[in-house]
């Protein structure tokens, strides 16, 4: 897959290509539905087949600090393209220009002129351009003017729920992981470079691995049971704070902080993945440190029998009974 930042950055597409354009946050069962019905329509008419998405996703450029939590970085998201059946990843930036262009100018110049589309596939109820003008009608209007088909997504559905990234945010922050869970796809995660913190945790003896999640809004908050990845090839069982820290300085920057069990290696710098398993509590505020250590204590032992009884579960679980989308 190649990374496009930018259209400037984009080859001639002489023959054109099939396009899918969207948010993509989380990457979920819907999203990869999608690219498999494009990839299997590129196949078919021996196209390129190229994802266009935008940075920053545009609710957060025009609601800001009050934009919905995002599910993924954009790192994260390239990665995750990464492994799907997508020759091109394009990214647009999102600013002034976008936001005030309208709709038919960027039909003819970006998706004609530029990307010479000649199958698209978009939600139905997709909306673009300067005051939301653009929509699925419309596109299928300008699609036989210019010869190219429009095709929409689809509603896809597990358990009889539409999913949907808001749907997954809700999920979360409902403590429901396993919901989350079904509809991604896999149990939710996320990706970072663990960085140095005060190292207050190893002074109570509970050190812990820092990511930051460089974000002021994030889909998790509170003490969860987890596992990372990342680390030669392990799997390492821990547990995870996410929030402020509101008894040690109460900060607005959101943090991940993790303690691994039967680990004590220095992994500075380490790019690591932390899957979220079960939620144990909401973050709370401690009069004191010896509080604070205290409900870890409990925290550690909720998590690991937490840990201990999803493995019972998944080892006692045939493949047969699985629930859709787990």
């Amino acid at each position: 897959m190649r990374l496009v930042r930018g259209l400037s950055h984009l080859e001639p597409l002489k023959n054109g290509c099939v396009l899918t354009i969207g948010n993509f946050d989380g990457l979920h069962l819907g999203h990869r539905a999608v690219i498999k019905k494009l990839a299997e329509r590129g196949k078919a008419l021996a196209l390129p087949v190229v994802a266009m998405t935008f940075e920053p996703q545009p609710l957060e450029y025009f609601l800001g600090e009050n934009a919905p939590s995002r599910l993924m970085r954009l790192r994260e998201k390239v990665i995750r393209f990464s492994e799907l059946p997508v020759d091109d990843l394009l990214i647009l930036r999102f600013n002034q220009h976008f936001a005030d262009c309208d709709a038919e100018q960027f039909i003819e110049d970006v998706l004609v002129k530029k990307l010479n589309v000649k199958h698209l596939v978009v939600g139905d109820d997709f909306h673009f351009g300067k005051a939301r003008r653009g929509n699925f009608a419309m596109l299928k209007d300008k699609g036989r003017l210019f010869g190219f088909d429009v095709e929409d997504t689809g509603s896809y559905q597990v358990a009889g729920l539409r999913v949907s990234s808001t749907l997954i945010r809700d999920a979360l922050g409902g403590g429901d992981l396993s919901l989350a869970e079904q509809l991604l796809g896999c149990c939710y995660s996320v990706c970072g470079r663990v960085a140095h913190g005060d190292k207050r945790g190893r002074t109570i003896g509970y050190p812990t691995a820092n990511i930051q999640m460089f974000r002021k809004n994030a889909p998790v908050n509170g003490v969860f049971a987890v596992t990372m990845t990342g680390i030669d090839g392990r799997e390492i069982e821990g547990v995870a704070n996410v929030g402020t820290r509101p008894t040690v300085d109460g900060g607005s920057k959101v943090i991940l902080e993790a303690h691994l069990f039967d680990f004590n290696r220095e992994i500075y710098g380490r790019y690591v993945e932390v899957h979220f398993k079960q939620k144990i509590r909401d973050e709370m505020r401690f009069q004191s440190l010896d509080e604070l250590k205290a409900q870890i204590v409990k925290d550690v032992a909720e998590a690991k029998a937490a840990l201990s009884s999803l493995y019972i579960c998944s080892i006692h679980t045939l493949p047969g009974d699985r629930r859709a989308g787990s």
